[in-house]
């Protein structure tokens, strides 16, 4: 508004949207969440604009926003026998599909390929098309519920999808893999095969040292008991010695 003074003066309001959900900021226009936890998809908000004076003047527009759920819990992933690129430029359509059959507002979180990263995104006949499913008061549905209804309507989606894809389509659900065992439970196992390894190691080391004093022991004794049978034993220099009369012979 070019207007100056309490003319030139703008203030904001919502008019209509989820009034619960969003605000927003009446002397910027900045429009901001309250709360959209466990929520996602398109919000549609009308942001009026009136100056200040005599004669208020306004101006209304409609501002779409977008809260992505991609962390959400509730994600379903659809994989459909088509590349990539092409799911890609029919997403629109596809979210049409699943919105008519599953009778709830889909949001489309991700279309993801494994051949992505190599980006060879035109080789691959397998997509997945991450979706989540929201009511009409924009809450999450539980994705066992969606699975469910994807099941149900399995048939009706692929006929729908065909004509989109002007191709036979399979839709499949992505079922969840075994959580792989994480790099702390493996470094715990390492170290415990390491520890007990050394263990083992350290009690066949004890083992086989006691084993060797034990037998240098034994040689002594015989040696000790070689010497008294025989008591003109020779001495180290190999001439004939006696052993001394013991104290008690002497009394």
């Amino acid at each position: 508004d070019p207007d100056s003074g309490d003319n030139g003066l703008l203030l904001y309001s919502l008019v209509r949207g989820q009034s619960d959900e969003f605000d927003i900021n009446e002397h910027t226009g900045q429009i901001f969440t309250i709360s959209v936890a466990g929520k996602a998809g398109t919000f549609n908000l009308e942001v009026q604009a009136a100056d200040q004076g005599t004669r208020s003047l306004t101006a209304q527009t409609t501002v779409s926003v977008t809260v992505d759920s991609s962390s959400s819990s509730n994600i379903v992933k659809l994989v459909l026998n088509q590349k990539i690129n092409v799911v890609e430029r029919n997403s629109a359509e596809v979210q049409r599909v699943l919105e008519d059959k599953l009778g709830w507002n889909v949001y489309v979180v991700n279309i993801y390929s494994t051949e992505f990263e190599r980006k060879a995104r035109s080789s691959t006949d397998e997509t997945q098309v991450w979706i989540i499913a929201f009511d009409e008061a924009h809450q999450e549905v539980p994705a066992e519920d969606v699975k469910r209804k994807l099941q149900e309507q399995r048939a009706d989606i692929e006929l729908e999808l065909e004509k989109v894809f002007s191709t036979s389509v399979s839709a499949a659900i992505e079922e969840a893999p075994v959580s792989p065992v994480s790099p702390e439970l493996v470094a715990t196992i390492v170290l415990g095969v390491l520890l007990a390894a050394t263990s083992i190691a350290f009690l066949a080391y004890v083992l086989l040292d006691l084993k060797r004093k034990r037998k240098q022991d034994l040689v002594k004794k015989v040696e000790i008991m070689e010497g008294i049978d025989n008591p003109w034993a020779g001495d180290k220099n190999g001439s004939l010695k006696s052993l001394e009369k013991a104290d008690y012979m002497n009394n």
